[in-house]
């Protein structure tokens, strides 16, 4: 792994192991950004999206963490601040990480399930969005930067 230089952009994508996320870390990595990829559970997968970003002269770094999780999620981009020497580097998170459970009628769901739903995909995104303003922010210092949350047309659209 290269030493971080500073020179680009760093951006930090949650679930860039896979589907959306690696798309969008392989799209800024041919852009001329630094990148983190987050991811929960395949480490092979993301590290082989790390790898073909490296390929295109992405600096990478790939981080372990389950954006449900709040302590996890300040490991994260501690890991970022760590590896990218301190405040500033960030530029752009994208929340791209997202879960769906298997197709079941409204009768079959539980608790545990629509919780652990919403944890990911809502309470992560802002645990994640609320660590990225406290770096970027101008209003807490920072230099600026960007935010995108993504969705599927699922969120649109629904499933069976």
């Amino acid at each position: 792994m290269q030493q971080p230089s500073n020179s680009r952009p760093v951006a930090l994508v949650t679930g860039g192991s896979r589907g959306i996320g690696a798309a969008t870390a392989l799209s800024l990595a041919r852009s001329g950004w630094d990148i983190c990829l987050g991811f929960k559970a395949d480490a092979a997968a993301a590290q082989s999206v790390a790898t073909q970003c490296a390929n295109l002269g992405a600096e990478t770094l790939v981080v372990a963490a389950d954006v449900a999780s709040e302590s996890a999620v300040r490991a994260l981009f501690q890991a970022v601040d760590n590896h990218w020497a301190g405040q500033g580097a960030l530029a752009a998170l994208v929340n791209s990480a997202g879960i769906v459970a298997r197709s079941c009628r409204v009768e079959e769901m539980d608790a545990a399930r629509l919780t652990r739903i919403f944890a990911v995909n809502v309470v992560g995104s802002f645990l994640c969005a609320g660590e990225a303003v406290r770096r970027m922010s101008t209003a807490h210092d920072g230099a600026g930067g960007v935010i995108v949350n993504v969705s599927s047309a699922a969120s649109r659209l629904g499933s069976p």
